[in-house]
């Protein structure tokens, strides 16, 4: 029976060499091949499709502002940061950028919906319908008539529920509310588009409301007792227990003798 002798120590040196050598080829081939790939002109974005209910922004514009910011090719592309550079464009809220074959982007964005005012009146933030504050050209908006929300920072969502709870209370008295405040100690208060001031108290979402359902049912018979209506309201202290006090444009509590003496 034959048996085959190993191979020399040289021969096996010699196979191995060769083997990575040609190891050592076939990863040059590919990564010269890779490299042509990322800089082949015919693999570059060649379109980007934005869609979307666009208002504030212009599809033709938005593509000429962020192209510029996009890395690599339709192969390479981050689609991460890509999402990102449309997110910060003005007005966007949400984008979802995906690849379309051959060599295109389809961006499908998402604006915000400005519902409300947010902060003090000199800056230029907005809420929009899911409670979040988003930087913008206030000259933008087309909503006339939006309330200002004010409070803390993270309070967006929570004040604008509170406006939603409060507003229906004042509408069957012709009244709006046009600005809500949250104190920093955790207290409402209100401006009507009377420029009539509330102050609502503190307490439970329900509590709060539930006082203020109670002043708005007697605010026009109160009223009524000075021969005055609704819209005389200037100011009202809705924080007493079981009541409230208010204040009547055109009334006064001080006798005429009372002022003389002050």
């Amino acid at each position: 029976m034959n048996q085959s002798l190993p191979a020399p120590l040289d021969v096996k040196l010699m196979n191995l060499t060769a083997s990575v050598l040609f190891l050592c080829c076939v990863l040059l081939l590919l990564a010269a091949g890779a490299r042509w790939v990322l800089r082949y002109p015919g693999f570059s974005v060649a379109r980007i499709v934005v869609q979307g209910e666009l208002v504030h922004n212009n599809a033709v514009t938005l593509r000429a502002n962020v192209a510029p910011q996009l890395v690599g090719n339709f192969f390479t592309l981050d689609l991460r940061a890509a999402r990102t550079a449309f997110e910060q464009a003005p007005w966007v809220r949400k984008a979802l950028v995906r690849r379309e074959f051959p060599g295109g982007l389809r961006v499908v964005l998402q604006e915000h919906d400005a519902v409300a005012y947010w902060g003090p009146d000199t800056g230029a933030a907005l809420v929009n319908s899911q409670g979040e504050v988003f930087e913008a050209n206030v000259g933008d908006v087309e909503q006339e008539g939006l309330p200002r929300l004010v409070g803390p920072t993270g309070s967006s969502a929570q004040v604008l529920q509170m406006y939603g709870l409060l507003q229906p209370v004042f509408e069957p008295l012709g009244m709006a509310v046009d600005e809500l405040e949250l104190t920093g100690r955790g207290g409402w208060r209100a401006t009507l588009d009377s420029e009539a001031v509330l102050e609502l108290g503190g307490g439970t979402p329900q509590e709060v409301v539930e006082r203020t359902q109670r002043f708005a049912r007697t605010l026009t018979q109160v009223a009524a007792q000075y021969q005055r209506r609704a819209d005389a309201l200037e100011s009202a202290d809705l924080r007493h227990a079981g009541g409230y006090a208010l204040r009547l444009r055109g009334v006064t509590t001080v006798t005429a003798q009372a002022a003389a003496k002050k």
